[in-house]
């Protein structure tokens, strides 16, 4: 009978085990409502989050933030190195409980006396060669590349579960100076990506943009043209290895 009982508990394990918070995900309610006139996408990958917020009906810019995260059992906590809706907690450790529900999280905590819950539906897609956390490090201009080391001020870009979202801003001075993102593709060489938000520009939301991709030694190389026409060249590097932190 023992051995009768190893697998079913083997494969409760992997169950609890083979959960992760990796991928892109859209809350769905707040608080017990529905949520429907703001759309909020959150991309984990490689233990850094960042999240992008705007009006459905506009497409107006809301917010953003993100920063690095640990998930220990259910004890959840998020540490803001950008945060455009109260950039006073930038550098701020946030506690939340973190439940897996029938293929969504539930994000909850106690905010100044009054509880937050917040469910979350993971998006579907499958990894691909960009899926990662990267800082940009380089540049190619006229032939030649130029380096340079991410330090407080830094631009960093999240891929997962098909969605991107880019941010620049300064973890020391809380300066937030711009981001955007949407939907993806990487296929044979080829970086597509859709914009669903951007803080600089509404108008700029439903705009495709094609890009020649190629990773050399770890590395993103990501070449095309800018949305203003310019030819462009950049070299990511996984966050974890481009940025020392301080």
């Amino acid at each position: 009978m023992k051995k009768l009982l190893v697998l079913p508990f083997l494969f409760l394990l992997s169950l609890v085990y083979g959960q992760s918070l990796e991928g892109a995900w859209k809350m769905t309610h707040q608080n017990g409502q529905p949520v429907t006139d703001v759309e909020y996408i959150k991309i984990y990958q490689d233990d850094y989050f960042a999240f992008g917020a705007k009006n459905v009906a506009d497409n107006h810019f809301i917010g953003a933030g993100g920063g690095p995260f640990t998930l220990e059992g259910n004890s959840y906590v998020e540490t803001l190195d950008f945060f455009t809706l109260d950039p006073f907690q930038v550098g701020t450790n946030n506690k939340y409980k973190l439940d897996f529900v029938d293929g969504k999280i539930v994000i909850s905590s106690e905010i100044k006396g009054n509880m937050l819950v917040e469910i979350w539906e993971k998006l579907p897609a499958e990894p691909d060669d960009l899926t990662g956390n990267w800082v940009i490090t380089g540049r190619k201009r006229d032939g030649e590349i130029s380096r340079s080391t991410p330090g407080a001020r830094r631009t960093v870009k999240i891929l997962s579960g098909g969605r991107f979202q880019w941010i620049a801003f300064n973890s020391e001075t809380k300066e937030f100076s711009g981001s955007g993102g949407g939907t993806y593709t990487a296929i044979d060489g080829k970086y597509t990506e859709n914009i669903t938000f951007f803080s600089r520009d509404d108008s700029r939301v439903g705009a495709s943009l094609s890009f020649d991709y190629e990773v050399i030694d770890g590395e993103w190389h990501h070449s095309g043209l800018s949305s203003t026409g310019n030819p462009i060249y950049e070299i990511w590097t996984p966050y974890a290895i481009g940025y020392k932190g301080k």
